[in-house]
């Protein structure tokens, strides 16, 4: 660690969501399985489509379209498939996501479409959960690979794995972006799984960097920041999917409080719990009535586009937050309320119908508001994260990340 604790820069605000006297009453059973239930039904109703092929990152009219294994949203789809076979039981699950797995190493075997830092979502949720769960070889060499390729990413004089594009392309190098939290624990899984310390290092690195640079002194965060890659010096942050430079896009905001949340399982490191809790704070702090974000934290009013998949990351985000901090800690009863008010809005009044076409489990959320894709849709990630934080409601489970 350098001699400057991470996140010393950022104050606090004092929390004020929930509304004191307005928690709802924690984790109600009945609405916990009557949403699992719904989500393996959903899964099931999609198996056929989607055991050799995966659902695209967004719907299109409530629809996801089938795609190849191309898009660095494909892990999310088998780490739903691990999740139902984790909550069930049930062998076709398994079957259907060890399938899946074949895909992804011959994915990574062929280099279609790895050169970015999304290998962790990629491969922590298909490969890494399958080796974990049961031990196959396959996926483990599958997962090795792609965190070989992610160390690979590592630029030493900044400190950063950049994010997307060649690493001599200069409108990319030297580019970090607040995602990359979630694609650490790949490096952390191969570090111990190979008994390597430089893939531990350069996590540890990065994300030092990001509770620098990344989290603003107010406890926002953009959305990127470049570093000179040679120098290592902090250039600049702007934004790619938020609303502006110095706004706060609401689906960086929650990668980071999950993401240093994790930071803390992994190092034990205190400077990234204490950082995860001033970024929930000013989430949380920025909502509507019902919890559920607008896309941007700009914006609080109701009438603004929501991005529900958002919510379901900070929701597990919140979740892991609160499970690491002391049980005297004052923050972490109203962080267990916050991820269960969200989770409940999500299943009352996000979730798609039954009956119908649509074929994700959540509407309301947003891919890339700036480019019009994926705006008032199903988003895959936020399908998986809904469905993360309902099994983390519902019994002690270890994240795959």
């Amino acid at each position: 660690m350098n001699e400057i604790t991470p996140g010393s820069h950022v104050r606090q605000e004092p929390l004020r969501f929930p509304a004191a006297g307005c928690e709802p009453a924690f984790a109600d059973p009945r609405l916990i399985a009557e949403s699992l239930e719904f989500v393996l039904a959903r899964i099931d109703r999609n198996l056929a489509m989607f055991t050799d092929q995966f659902p695209a990152p967004s719907s299109i009219g409530g629809i996801y379209p089938a795609i190849d294994n191309v898009e660095w949203t494909n892990g999310f789809w088998t780490g739903m498939l691990w999740l139902a076979y984790e909550v069930s039981g049930d062998q076709k699950y398994r079957r259907a996501a060890m399938r899946q797995v074949r895909s992804f190493r011959e994915r990574i075997e062929r280099r279609i479409n790895t050169d970015h830092h999304d290998l962790g979502f990629l491969y922590s949720l298909s490969c890494v959960s399958a080796h974990e769960l049961t031990g196959d070889a396959d996926a483990r060499e599958a997962a090795l690979t792609a965190a070989q390729l992610l160390l690979g990413r590592f630029l030493p004089a900044a400190g950063i794995i950049q994010a997307w594009g060649d690493l001599h392309d200069p409108a990319q190098r030297g580019r970090m972006i607040i995602d990359c939290s979630l694609n650490l624990p790949l490096l952390r899984w191969a570090g111990a799984t190979a008994r390597d310390p430089r893939f531990a290092a350069a996590a540890d690195r990065h994300i030092e960097q990001t509770a620098r640079h990344l989290v603003r002194g107010d406890a926002s965060t953009f959305h990127t920041f470049y570093m000179d890659p040679e120098s290592g010096e902090p250039l600049r942050g702007e934004t790619h999917q938020g609303y502006s430079d110095d706004s706060c896009w609401a689906r960086g905001q929650a990668w980071g409080i999950a993401g240093l949340a994790l930071a803390y399982r992994h190092t034990e490191n205190v400077a990234y719990l204490d950082l995860a809790s001033r970024l929930a704070n000013y989430f949380l702090n920025r909502l509507p009535p019902d919890g559920i974000c607008c896309w941007d934290l700009y914006f609080t009013s109701p009438e603004h586009q929501r991005d529900s998949s958002a919510a379901a990351i900070a929701a597990c985000g919140l979740l892991e937050l609160s499970k690491s901090l002391p049980l005297l800690d004052p923050h972490r009863r109203p962080y267990e309320h916050a991820a269960w008010h969200i989770v409940r809005e999500l299943s009352e009044r996000y979730r798609t119908a039954r009956a119908g076409a649509e074929n994700g489990l959540l509407r309301h959320a947003v891919y890339h508001m700036p480019r019009g894709v994926g705006v008032d849709e199903s988003c895959i990630w936020g399908d998986y994260f809904y469905f993360e934080a309902l099994v983390r409601l519902s019994r002690p489970w270890r994240p795959y990340w």
